[in-house]
């Protein structure tokens, strides 16, 4: 199950829908929960600058979990955070929909989830791979993202 919450955020179904669709894909090979919060630049500089001494806003964070709820078995694998102000803004530099770079943010946030990694380059590799491959399962290329972080070239 997949929840999506938003945190002084307006927005559209469209919103919801896309990614509700990139996080089934990210976390298909899972039977597991997940939630993403959709949030402002400040919220997520907030919380950047909590757990990772950062304080800057940025694109995604993901929190992993690994829980597993006691009554019904499921897996909790954690919370992604995207900021929507810095999702659009990259969309927009980069000349493609927000729905498609929400989509990508929401499959880097659910990879980092199960495991995946980009501290290494044969890790960055390897997490690329997978990201592009399930974005090509809902019809992006990932031939034009960029990223607010260096971690995330692309182009």
């Amino acid at each position: 199950m997949i929840n999506i919450d938003f945190e002084n955020i307006a927005t559209d179904k469209s919103v919801r829908e896309t990614l509700q669709k990139a996080a089934e894909t990210a976390i298909t090979e899972s039977s597991a929960e997940i939630t993403i919060v959709v949030c402002d630049d400040k919220f997520i500089q907030k919380l950047n600058k909590e757990y990772r001494n950062i304080d800057q806003p940025t694109d995604v964070l993901s929190f992993p979990s690994n829980e597993t709820d006691l009554d019904d078995g499921n897996r909790y694998l954690g919370d992604i955070i995207i900021s929507l102000p810095r999702a659009t803004t990259q969309a927009n530099e980069a000349n493609h929909p927000v729905e498609e770079e929400l989509a990508m943010l929401a499959i880097h946030g659910g990879l980092h989830l199960l495991g995946y990694d980009h501290l290494t380059q044969s890790d960055k590799q390897r997490m690329w791979e997978k990201q592009a491959t399930l974005l090509l399962t809902l019809g992006i290329k990932m031939d034009n993202f960029s990223g607010d972080d260096q971690n995330y070239e692309q182009k």
